[in-house]
């Protein structure tokens, strides 16, 4: 493998310094370094060096919905954000519930190249909430799954629930829950408040979330296993996920860069570009996802990437498909409302965005310090470039972003997988596993 030297970057929020990858790992970290003649350098000034970001939240839709995304460019579109590392969600068709299906997406990210592709592995057989599927076969699968999620649906049959995280103990995997009541949701389109009354459109209650979440805490405790609370979304979970880590309970939390950013006001344009779920919410609950990212409460930011073919999306909003896409902008959505008003440091992003994550979802040689020895997996980030979100301007298959003609700040210059460049410039690279 080449060697590369990337001169002048900023590590984290501490020197300047250049960084030295040989046969993907850095070998080297200081200023003024020595490299080979044939060394391919890299100007990194006025760039921030990044650990690879892993996302544990990303819908890649194949096998079944190609359509949408494949997990070939799904990776490309990570690998744009600055992600080595994404963990796909298991609702595809047919469901991630098997070994076979598993290792069939952990292959095929293998073979694309760009990130590594950890598949999610589904809690019940087709998602269909009446018995468990083979955790212990994925988890001895070639794809070594520890992530567990039936992400889209809820686990809502509280014996099954407890089943579950019992069950994953026995190789230190988690259950990443999808806190939505569907008794208390039905025909859902928008969070519940005035806005939904003056809209016409059926609310959801902060409540359907907030219920299982405190459920599924108290399960959690019970039986002495982890448990995950995906796309956090409401001031009163929030609440009970920080009583909940005071009483030393093992639960972690993840929220999305659109809850982040995007409060229930822009559904009054009735766009479905912004039907997602869980449903944006009130200003004063996106207010309290940012301080409890900020505090810890919430351990990381997961895109909850979903992509969409346009005849899902461009039709009236009780028949749009929820979702959005999310790897590509990510991390200028973190820096807007989390980095510039001085929430988070860099360092912190680092720690939120890579490090946690990884840990987490139990992935080696990810979520690792910029440090000699590791493996090269790196972003490097222009923090003070603005762009313009172009919908085409994508790797995905799909368009439907929610950003779309907004100005963010941030881009990601560079990513290497490995010590091998996906992304130079901006610009994709070919690469091959």
């Amino acid at each position: 493998m080449s060697t590369t030297v990337i001169r002048n970057a900023r590590l984290l929020d501490e020197d300047v310094v250049d960084l030295l990858i040989e046969d993907g790992a850095f070998t080297a970290v200081g200023t003024g370094l020595d490299a080979p003649a044939d060394a391919h350098e890299v100007d990194a000034t006025d760039l921030v060096a990044l650990p690879g970001l892993v996302d544990l939240h990303t819908h890649v839709r194949e096998p079944g919905r190609e359509d949408a995304e494949t997990v070939l460019t799904g990776s490309r579109a990570a690998a744009r954000g600055g992600f080595t590392c994404v963990h796909a969600m298991a609702n595809t068709d047919p469901v991630a519930d098997t070994a076979g299906v598993v290792e069939q997406v952990w292959r095929l990210g293998l073979e694309g190249g760009f990130c590594d592709v950890q598949p999610v592995g589904a809690v019940t057989v087709g998602l269909g909430g009446e018995r468990l599927a083979e955790l212990g076969a994925m988890a001895d699968s070639a794809a070594g799954v520890r992530v567990f999620s039936d992400d889209g649906k809820c686990v809502s049959d509280a014996v099954l629930m407890r089943r579950a995280l019992e069950y994953v103990k026995a190789f230190d995997g988690v259950i990443a829950q999808h806190a939505q009541e569907p008794r208390l949701t039905e025909g859902a389109q928008m969070n519940e408040g005035p806005l939904s009354g003056e809209l016409g459109l059926t609310g959801w209650p902060a409540v359907a979330e907030e219920a299982i979440v405190a459920r599924d805490v108290l399960l959690a405790e019970h039986v002495g296993s982890r448990l995950h609370v995906c796309h956090v979304s409401t001031r009163g979970s929030v609440e009970i996920i920080r009583w909940a880590k005071s009483r030393g309970i093992n639960v972690t939390a993840e929220v999305t860069p659109h809850h982040l950013l995007l409060s229930d006001e822009v559904v009054r344009s009735y766009d479905p570009i912004y039907k997602v779920n869980p449903p944006l919410r009130s200003a004063d609950d996106v207010q309290a996802v940012r301080e409890a990212l900020a505090d810890g409460t919430i351990d990381v930011v997961a895109t909850d990437h979903a992509p969409h073919p346009m005849e899902d999306k461009e039709c009236e909003w009780s028949a749009a498909a929820f979702g959005m896409l999310g790897l590509e902008t990510a991390l200028s959505v973190v820096q807007q409302t989390m980095v510039d008003p001085g929430l988070l440091t860099w360092a912190d992003v680092a720690g939120r965005m890579s490090y946690r994550p990884a840990e987490i979802g139990r992935v080696a040689g990810h979520g690792r310090p910029i440090a000699v020895g590791e493996p090269a997996n790196l972003a490097l980030v222009d923090p003070s470039a603005e762009r313009v979100v172009e919908a085409t301007d994508t790797a995905s298959l799909s368009r439907n972003t929610p950003y779309a003609g907004l100005t963010v700040p941030g881009r990601v210059v560079a990513t290497f997988l490995r010590g091998r460049a996906t992304v130079l410039d901006g610009e994709l690279q070919e690469v091959y596993a």
